[in-house]
């Protein structure tokens, strides 16, 4: 492995951090926020055609520009700092590679291009709660969590030459806007029950949307019920699904871990500076002793939750020097691991934030509950964190028990 980034990793990290500096700061956060996508549009569209970021891991087939998925990890390591709301998780992430991984020859010519220019963005619906266990982060995956052929989820049937679904799928990322839906449900009745994914349109007749109130603002969700909605199948009702999902998770926690300690850096930055310039008893609060011991141990605590992010990063996006972007099948998963560091270590840098901010800390117009709200929103959404080291742990053998003959 080579620990230096590439001429064009470093340009693109370059170019995207000038961007959001100009585009995402706090007044244009919080504005972004009150819209009814949750996100500003126009960024979007600017991050589409200046840096064609929603395709960056896209083949150029595609209309991609083809670069390992390794520096669209990194990449978000400059979204994490800024805080910056957009549908690059739930499109570019999360259903981007399933169809690219499970469609059909048609399926991703006609939307992954659309996808790469940003005029198509797309949300994967799982059941509330689900989605940790549906990426094979916190368990091995399966099935189960679609519904088990049981009441509750999402549920699938035949309908002449198509499917019909019906059901729910609560906390989905992005889906109030999403123009397209990658539903997982479950079909085949009790006995002979799979998972399967399903192309939606957002404004298919049945489906209804309703963004909810999440504790990250910065992270929108919605409720989306479906009720007899018209889908089609993604790929073949032969394709492995579960193990779609757990090789698309695990990048994701990669690309969240680089997301979290960007957030985590950014955070520590932000008290380092206040804390340089309030002072207390005449001297800044940054010169006590104590606070520079708690400060350092947030530093030692980010820099080291950042190597294991960069090395899920690496790992998760091919040979991390201009590969296919698809060897999470060849190397090691680490990625859950690396992500379960990243979050504790921006928990830890956000909570000090909160505190040694003072009383301004804790109120509405400072910038400090946001990544507090951000490191407890993906704790929730992709963890708890030691769900995720037990699922590595479990998945490493480590506490297995072995028979020793003498």
């Amino acid at each position: 492995m080579d620990p230096g980034f590439t001429a064009e990793q470093d340009e693109i990290r370059r170019t995207l951090r000038e961007l959001l500096h100009k585009r995402c700061g706090p007044a244009e956060l919080r504005a972004a926020l009150d819209t009814p996508a949750g996100h500003d549009p126009a960024l979007w569209a600017a991050l589409a055609e200046q840096l064609g970021l929603p395709g960056l891991a896209l083949p150029e087939a595609y209309g991609g520009v083809g670069c390992p998925r390794t520096d669209l990890a990194l990449a978000a390591e400059e979204t994490g700092r800024a805080l910056a709301p957009s549908p690059l998780l739930a499109t570019s992430v999360l259903v981007a590679p399933l169809i690219l991984a499970l469609g059909t020859d048609a399926q991703p010519a006609g939307l992954l291009p659309r996808i790469a220019d940003g005029t198509l963005t797309a949300a994967l619906a799982v059941p509330a709660s689900a989605l940790a266990a549906a990426l094979a982060l916190t368990g091995p995956g399966g099935g189960d969590w679609s519904g088990g052929g049981r009441a509750g989820g999402v549920q699938a049937r035949r309908s002449g030459d198509g499917w019909r679904l019906y059901g729910e799928a609560a906390q989905v990322l992005d889906g109030h806007s999403a123009g397209l839906l990658l539903v997982a449900a479950h079909t085949g009745g009790f006995v002979r029950s799979r998972t399967l994914l399903f192309l939606v349109p957002g404004d298919a007749a049945g489906v209804v949307r309703t963004r909810q109130t999440a504790l990250d603002a910065t992270r929108p969700q919605a409720r989306v019920q479906l009720r007899d909605v018209p889908a089609e199948l993604l790929g073949s009702e032969e394709a492995d699904v579960p193990e779609a999902l757990a090789a698309a998770g695990d990048f994701a926690a990669a690309f969240l871990a680089c997301e979290a300690v960007g957030t985590a850096g950014r955070a520590l930055e932000r008290t380092v500076e206040y804390l340089g310039q309030r002072e207390q008893f005449g001297r800044p609060i940054g010169s006590f002793q104590a606070v520079q011991h708690r400060l350092a141990d947030v530093y030692v605590q980010v820099q080291a939750a950042r190597s294991a992010a960069y090395y899920a990063a690496w790992a998760a996006g091919g040979d991390g020097a201009g590969g296919d972007g698809g060897g999470a099948g060849a190397r090691e998963r680490v990625g859950g691991l690396a992500l379960a560091q990243a979050l504790e270590a921006l928990r830890r840098a956000a909570a000090e934030g909160v505190q040694l901010h003072g009383g301004i800390g804790f109120t509405w117009e400072h910038q400090a509950h946001l990544y507090f709200k951000r490191a407890a929103g993906d704790e929730l959404l992709f963890g708890p964190v030691h769900r995720l080291r037990a699922h590595a742990a479990e998945r490493a053998g480590l506490f297995a028990r072995t028979e020793v003959t003498v």
